[in-house]
């Protein structure tokens, strides 16, 4: 499991930029995100080599930001990859509330960062069926 930084965002010009520069500059590595918006604001959702450090730049400069617990599931980077972690949740009533993905660079490996609605559960299911899982100190080496 991977701890996300979500970030709340003034829809305006250079908002992303400011929070990106801080990053950055405390040498904090982003390896993957996602931005959803409404006409005011955006949650920017990332994983990061450093999500303590990073939580902690992005407060010292006003940002409002949380961690939450999400998969990093591994699985084949080719077309239809995901289907079989889909079809898994779908038929064990797992309700998926997003997801994003990214692929390793090290490892040529997909990436599906997926947050569920129950997530003992599907631990539970991704460990009995044998999906493999990136973790945070993982991270660094699938980058």
């Amino acid at each position: 499991m991977l701890k996300q930084l979500s970030v709340f965002v003034e829809n305006k010009a250079g908002s992303v930029y400011e929070i990106a520069e801080a990053l950055h500059k405390a040498g904090v590595d982003i390896s993957a995100l996602c931005i959803a918006d409404t006409a005011r604001f955006g949650i920017l959702r990332m994983i990061v080599d450093d999500p303590t450090k990073a939580m902690e730049v992005l407060r010292e400069n006003g940002h409002t930001v949380s961690l939450t617990d999400v998969f990093a599931v591994c699985i084949n980077d080719q077309p239809g990859g995901m289907i079989p972690l889909l079809k898994l949740f779908k038929e064990e009533g797992i309700g998926v509330e997003y997801m994003y993905a990214f692929v390793g660079k090290a490892t040529l490996t997909a990436y599906v960062i997926i947050r569920v609605e129950e997530i003992a559960k599907a631990q539970e299911i991704l460990d009995r069926e044998g999906f493999g899982q990136l973790s945070q100190d993982e991270l660094k080496n699938a980058l």
